[in-house]
């Protein structure tokens, strides 16, 4: 049986090697992949979970430092009284005397004046690499919502640079991805848009 030579076998394991890099190249490329189609799966889910709140509720849950904060507080036992008041609107209730920011990945959306309700999302999805310091962003104020991921893949189709422009941080990316309420853009402000609004109206 014919020996290699020492030019052959070197030929060889560059072979393998390149062959091992391409498939560890592409295979990270799907990984990639998986982890911002599991963003935009995430967004769709929090963004439904957040109308079906409004449709309950009539207001958006207001943010604060990007989370959605309609979580229940620790301290507010006369939850009671406040259903009653939002139902009513008899007075003008703070929400954020009620609720609490939620945490991503750890807490549900759910009716904290009604625990026996269904949750809106049993637990409101995180970052699939929270652990390096990525996160959703949400954005509220009460009439309106924008929500925001950073997607890993700039070449993607729903990656927008006029949503990147904004510099809006996602953690350790900026969001370049986003879902809205209604007709609310995701290029500029909530405030801007609606005194855009507000002008037309007084044209």
């Amino acid at each position: 049986m014919k020996s290699f030579s020492k030019n052959e076998i070197l030929g060889i394991l560059i072979i393998l090697t390149l062959i091992l890099t391409a498939s560890l190249y592409n295979f990270r490329i799907s990984l990639r992949r998986a982890r911002d189609a599991q963003r935009k799966a995430d967004l769709g889910q929090i963004a439904d979970a957040i109308g079906a709140f409004q449709n309950d509720f009539g207001f958006y849950p207001p943010s604060l430092d990007g989370k959605i904060v309609a979580c229940k507080k620790d301290g507010v036992d006369n939850y009671t009284e406040y259903k009653n008041s939002l139902i009513s609107k008899d007075k003008e209730i703070d929400l954020f005397e009620i609720y609490a920011p939620c945490e991503w990945g750890k807490d549900s959306l759910s009716d904290v004046f009604d625990p026996e309700y269904p949750p809106y999302v049993n637990t409101l999805p995180s970052d699939p690499q929270s652990s390096m310091g990525a996160y959703y962003t949400y954005i509220s104020n009460e009439n309106r919502f924008q929500l925001y991921a950073g997607l890993e893949g700039k070449d993607e189709d729903d990656a927008q640079s006029v949503i990147a422009e904004r510099d809006i941080s996602c953690g350790v990316r900026i969001c370049d991805f986003g879902r809205a309420s209604g007709a609310t853009p995701l290029e500029k402000s909530i405030e801007e848009y609606e005194n855009e609004l507000l002008q037309e109206k007084a044209k």
